[in-house]
């Protein structure tokens, strides 16, 4: 049951730090417009894939729930 609850706490934490993210996005204009990022417009349509952003994503939330990880193990 402690384990569920730390999971708990922990989960809680990541919601709460993207929360934040999201609030605070607007202060980052750079997001989603990095060079590597596709954008295509059309006539009528536009599309718009942020590959280096996703990608600089993964690796900073990959550090983080490491950092996580290791800390809860101790």
């Amino acid at each position: 049951m402690k384990q569920f609850g730390m999971m708990l706490v922990v989960m809680g934490g990541v919601i709460a730090a993207l929360g934040a993210v999201f609030l605070l996005s607007d202060k980052f204009p750079f997001l989603g417009r990095l060079p590597g990022d596709i954008h295509i417009e059309g006539k009528s349509s536009s599309f718009h894939f942020p590959v280096v952003t996703c990608l600089i994503a993964s690796v900073v939330l990959t550090v983080v729930l490491n950092v996580i990880v290791r800390l809860l193990r101790k």
